[in-house]
């Protein structure tokens, strides 16, 4: 039965390899010949990130709502994809495509949790382009959220040194609106950032867009505000602290400090309370795409799932 299964990871292991996929393009360098820092090569990365396979993370989660702490639990999908800057959407056809292509860490980052008798489903995605010498800015984010209630979705697009930001919600007061946001740091790619190199993430005082999560559940308009960042070592660990300036909010952010600075756990605090909190229970390398039959199932035991 062991033999079996060897053979099986084995054989799925090799096709990740050699084929295509509907989420994984297949190229495994990209053109990356660069330094990620004095021990981390990008024959490293390349290895880790570009060889048909994402990384599938899954956590205990916390989350405050209606002034209660609800128990749910997050999921962190992060994949290198080929992605078209102009259009800002995954290539079809990455092979034929030129000077548009560029490579992109994305982020699939899920919350799930009850309120009483109906639950919540979140989910955001994040598309920053990988470039290990300096940190670029995010192209693209999406989030939504469904709960009994109805259902929202947001945007944002870099156009230029501005964001545009596209917003439809089932409050009257929050409607259907577009507007542009100054191109500052978003809050949502602070996960890919750390990634792709935690080092780029300077501490310092920075305008900051706060999450789209946050800015959800708080109905908070979307607008930058001041913040700083800090960083603290933590055993074989390092925290990334977000503190705002003139919002009593932090986000903390706990990875691993060898590559490939895996994400443990995170916490955010806001006027005293802990509004969500994040422990990492699972992490599997995996060509998820290709196990999607029944068949399949048992493999979210992996994941505690």
């Amino acid at each position: 039965m062991r033999q079996t299964i060897y053979l099986y990871w084995a054989l799925l292991f090799w096709m990740g390899a050699m084929f295509s996929s509907s989420c994984y393009s297949g190229n495994k360098s990209n053109g990356q010949t660069v330094l990620v820092s004095s021990n981390e090569t990008d024959n490293e990365f390349s290895g880790y990130w570009y060889s048909g396979e994402g990384e599938l993370n899954t956590y205990d989660l916390e989350q405050l709502r209606y002034g209660e702490m609800r128990q749910g639990e997050a999921v962190m999908v992060f994949v290198t994809e080929p992605f078209d800057k102009e259009k800002q959407v995954k290539l079809d056809n990455p092979d034929l495509e030129g000077a548009e292509k560029v490579s992109v860490m994305k982020l699939n980052h899920i919350r799930r949790f009850s309120t009483g008798v109906y639950d919540y489903s979140m989910m955001q995605s994040v598309f920053t382009p990988i470039d290990l010498n300096k940190r670029t800015s995010t192209l693209k984010t999406t989030t939504t959220s469904q709960d009994w209630c109805g259902h929202s979705f947001h945007q944002m697009n870099k156009e230029g040194d501005k964001y545009r930001s596209t917003g439809f919600s089932y409050f009257e007061s929050e409607g259907d609106e577009v507007k542009k946001l100054q191109a500052d740091l978003l809050e949502d790619e602070l996960w890919t950032q750390i990634r792709i190199n935690p080092e780029l993430l300077q501490k310092g005082n920075y305008n900051v867009v706060p999450a789209t999560f946050y800015s959800r559940l708080a109905h908070d308009p979307l607008k930058a505000k001041q913040a700083r960042i800090r960083k603290e070592k933590k055993g074989v660990s390092n925290l990334l602290i977000l503190e705002y300036l003139h919002l009593d909010r932090t986000l903390t952010i706990e990875y691993t400090s060898s590559f490939p600075h895996k994400i443990i756990a995170w916490t955010e605090l806001q006027n005293g309370r802990t509004m969500s909190k994040g422990i990492l229970k699972a992490s599997v390398k995996s060509a998820y795409w290709r196990e999607n039959g029944n068949r399949h199932g048992y493999l979210r035991d992996s994941l505690g799932l």
